[in-house]
């Protein structure tokens, strides 16, 4: 029970913190845009009639303002700047938490999926010799101390092998299935997040157009293309980035996954090729 809720327990995790993130990522745009347009009503009231004239007055010179800010405006803006406002500080914090959960998953995988952790060549060379050698005892605490699947699977058979060679084949299938879940499991949330990551993608295009279209309902005949541009920016730059995120997420579980399957094959081929001089044990009775 105790590792299930060990098992059970990073899947929370995961999901707790893409729903605080979608939590974030909606609230601040919605509440920014909500502020601005406030803002945007309260400026006429404020400033009354003087501030038509004197727009009029200055028309000369503020369009050549800002056909110099036209001009220069555009190069002043960093590409890292724009996608920054594109996304706004919601998404990049879900795309950075799923980021650096991807590669903090990847980094846990290739460390125990490596052959030393599962199936390790010393351990098959030294645990055969002593077997030649009759140190049964030697050999099952060799085993039981090495921290592997392989070292796991064969102190099981030999604890077990007292009650019958049958029952040593089952208890070192029972092992090596529970190793070989645990390993899956850990690999199932590099899946989770090659599945999750486009759908945040796409509900970050919903509410860019969204934004968009809003702007052109509120905009009527003549909407600001800049407003445009800032919807359809969000669009794009969450899609782009929901797909970069899951293509290596599904590719590197896929290349882990069948590594794992491997790697335990061999782990169940060596393990009974190891036992297999304790055939006769337990027949005679």
């Amino acid at each position: 029970m105790n590792q299930l809720v060990k098992l059970m327990r990073p899947k929370w995790m995961l999901i707790g913190l893409a729903a605080f993130a979608l939590l974030v990522g909606v609230g601040a745009p919605l509440d920014l845009d909500l502020t601005q347009e406030v803002m945007a009503q309260d400026l006429p009231d404020e400033e009354g009639g003087d501030a038509q004239p004197a727009a009029n007055n200055n028309a000369p010179a503020n369009d050549a303002g800002n056909e110099d800010d036209e001009a220069g405006g555009g190069s002043k803006q960093s590409m890292l700047g724009w996608v920054y406002e594109a996304l706004g500080p919601g998404y990049m914090i879900i795309f950075l938490a799923i980021s650096f959960t991807l590669v903090s998953l990847f980094v846990m995988n290739v460390i125990t999926s490596a052959r030393s952790k599962v199936c390790p060549v010393e351990l098959v060379d030294d645990f055969e010799e002593m077997l030649n050698n009759k140190q049964y005892q030697d050999a099952y605490e060799m085993a039981k101390e090495h921290e592997s699947v392989l070292g796991a699977v064969l102190s099981a058979g030999l604890a077990k092998l007292s009650s019958g060679y049958e029952q040593a084949l089952e208890a070192m299938q029972e092992i090596g299935e529970e190793e070989n879940m645990k390993l899956e499991h850990r690999l199932s949330y590099m899946a989770l997040i090659g599945t999750l990551s486009p759908m945040v993608g796409l509900f970050g295009t919903v509410h860019g157009m969204i934004d968009s279209f809003q702007t052109i309902a509120q905009g009527g005949s003549t909407p600001e293309a800049s407003k445009l541009a800032a919807g359809i920016s969000t669009a794009l730059f969450t899609t782009l980035i929901g797909l970069a995120i899951a293509i290596p997420a599904i590719a590197a579980y896929n290349i882990m996954k069948n590594r794992v399957a491997r790697l335990m094959l061999e782990v169940g081929i060596l393990s009974e090729n190891l036992m297999s001089r304790f055939q006769g044990v337990g027949q005679k009775k």
